[in-house]
């Protein structure tokens, strides 16, 4: 009978632990984080998103986005982005890099068409097209471009514009984020926000 007693009251402490930890790390914990969130990064907490001229949610800056017409190809108005190996492109349910070996033959093909379109589309030799104009990430969802990918495209979106390419430079120039505490990462250019202060531009 004690040892009955004993296992019944070593199984009741084990429930009411379970139950005191579910209650604390389940849900008053979530629900602390969540409030600190909303109070001191309301606006990281909700997913970083953007909004159009017209207070429209368009994306995140957090993920990137294709801008292209419905066969797929790229609108010359716009900034393009890097690559996408997730799923048709940025989809955020498939996100991944194309695993590809640096040697995979179908990587080393994919490579080369992707220079000769993007040479011909931006009008230069294909050895300037830069390496993230050819590559995807390795999430397939970054919405970053490097600087220098994103002057390469400044003369064709300000044509298709009828901008001065100056003022479109300068946009480039006013958008390019510097290296995460100084020295982690490389400077970048998010293409979303690019593409919405360019559209602001006509406004």
């Amino acid at each position: 009978m004690s040892s009955t007693r004993t296992t019944v009251r070593t199984h009741w402490v084990a429930v009411r632990a379970m139950l005191i930890f579910t209650a604390v790390l389940g849900v008053a914990y979530t629900l602390v984080i969540t409030g600190i969130g909303q109070l001191v990064l309301p606006a990281q907490a909700n997913g970083s998103m953007l909004r159009d001229g017209s207070g429209t949610v368009v994306g995140s800056s957090l993920i990137g986005q294709s801008f292209t017409d419905a066969e797929g190809a790229p609108l010359p108005e716009w900034f393009q982005p890097r690559p996408s190996a997730a799923g048709d492109g940025y989809d955020g349910g498939a996100s991944s890099g194309s695993n590809y070996g640096p040697e995979n033959a179908d990587l080393i093909a994919a490579i080369g068409e992707r220079r000769a379109q993007v040479a011909a589309f931006e009008g230069v030799a294909p050895d300037e097209v830069p390496v993230d104009a050819l590559t995807a990430s390795a999430s397939g969802l970054d919405p970053h471009i490097s600087p220098e990918y994103a002057r390469l495209q400044v003369a064709r979106v300000a044509a298709a514009r009828g901008l001065p390419e100056a003022e479109v430079a300068e946009l480039v120039e006013s958008r390019i984020q510097a290296r995460d505490l100084g020295y982690l990462g490389d400077p970048t250019v998010n293409v979303l926000e690019l593409n919405l202060a360019l559209a602001a531009l006509g406004e």
